[in-house]
């Protein structure tokens, strides 16, 4: 079966006014550029310290971080996140891409050695339109899995059942952090 296509570029000015995107609809933007920064919470996690519990930071780079997600699909849920405000794979300099490329193997070999995964689920939701819950902060997430992890309280009832807390998860993922960091 062929998939067929039907061409409306009439949609544009639709989508466009959907998303609050003039680019979409090929305008320009009103105002001065908002680089984000201001109210982004990873800039705001890359400026809290070194690693800890409190701020959730499994390690830090000069130019990348790995951080638990405050809102995990499972538990050791991580993101490896360049310091640099930065929306898209493009925007990273050579050195940002290989530091958040090395952050994260490292982040998942730490995941490997704390919670001895059947899979992990690697990946970025790249814009809003991906699923990107902070779509102008590029990061990449790193999911342990394992056969019948998921049950029916995500689809009935909206809840993930999580078998510790980030703390708990903080400490076993440093633990098994592997020597020499990431870069």
């Amino acid at each position: 079966m062929t998939l067929e296509r039907m061409w409306a570029g009439w949609r544009s000015n639709y989508v466009a006014g959907a998303t609050g995107d003039p680019h979409v609809a090929g305008e320009a933007p009103d105002g001065p550029p908002d680089d984000g920064t201001a109210n982004c919470v990873f800039c705001r996690i890359a400026a809290s310290g070194p690693p800890s519990p409190d701020n959730g930071v499994l390690w830090a780079g000069e130019t990348a971080l790995v951080v638990l997600n405050a809102y995990p699909y499972a538990s050791g849920h991580l993101m490896a996140v360049p310091r640099r405000h930065v929306a898209t794979l493009g925007d990273l300099t050579e050195d940002e891409a290989v530091e958040l490329w090395a952050a994260a193997r490292t982040g998942i070999a730490a995941l490997e050695g704390a919670y001895r995964p059947e899979g992990i689920n690697l990946g970025a939701n790249l814009g809003e339109a991906a699923g990107a819950g902070i779509p102008r902060h590029l990061h990449l997430h790193a999911v342990p899995r394992w056969r019948g992890d998921t049950n029916f309280m995500t689809a009935v009832a909206d809840t993930r059942v999580l078998p510790e807390t980030l703390a708990s998860s903080w400490e076993r993922l440093t633990a098994a952090w592997p020597a020499g960091g990431a870069g």
